[in-house]
């Protein structure tokens, strides 16, 4: 028998996640940097269950896949968006035509704002030491 599943990678900011679609009833595991986790424990705002949820609820299809998800990296938000971006790659990869709504929903672009590096001389990214002209 051979195991039937469907991937997606999402990233944001320093998170990364892959995600497994497979069919089933629902059901979400969930590691977080090699831990197993519990997902309504871990994600305990409704808004990041909301938004991890919204690509499976755009295209209806919240009750036909068990979800294995690897998150690493990063803070509560960036884990939930790299989730949501797996998810949504990995129903493209199920079935094509789900394509063109979650590309208007926007679920499919990758939201490239990362932490701007330190520069030398300066005491953040871009702030300066205070001038002094005496």
């Amino acid at each position: 028998m051979s195991l039937i599943q469907y991937y997606g990678t999402g990233k944001r900011k320093t998170s990364v996640a892959r995600v497994f679609l497979r069919p089933g009833k629902g059901d979400i595991t969930l590691y977080v940097n090699k831990k197993p986790r519990q997902f309504t424990e871990y994600f305990h705002v409704e808004g990041h269950k909301q938004t991890i949820k919204q690509p499976l609820h755009l295209t209806e299809t919240e009750n036909k896949f068990d979800i294995f998800i690897r998150v690493d990296g990063g803070g509560m938000n960036g884990q939930t968006e790299a989730i949501r971006l797996g998810i949504a790659r990995a129903l493209v990869e199920f079935n094509k035509e789900l394509r063109p709504n979650l590309k208007e929903a926007g679920l499919l672009t990758r939201d490239a704002r990362i932490k701007e590096r330190k520069k030398y001389g300066l005491l953040g990214a871009r702030k300066a030491p205070q001038y002094h002209k005496r």
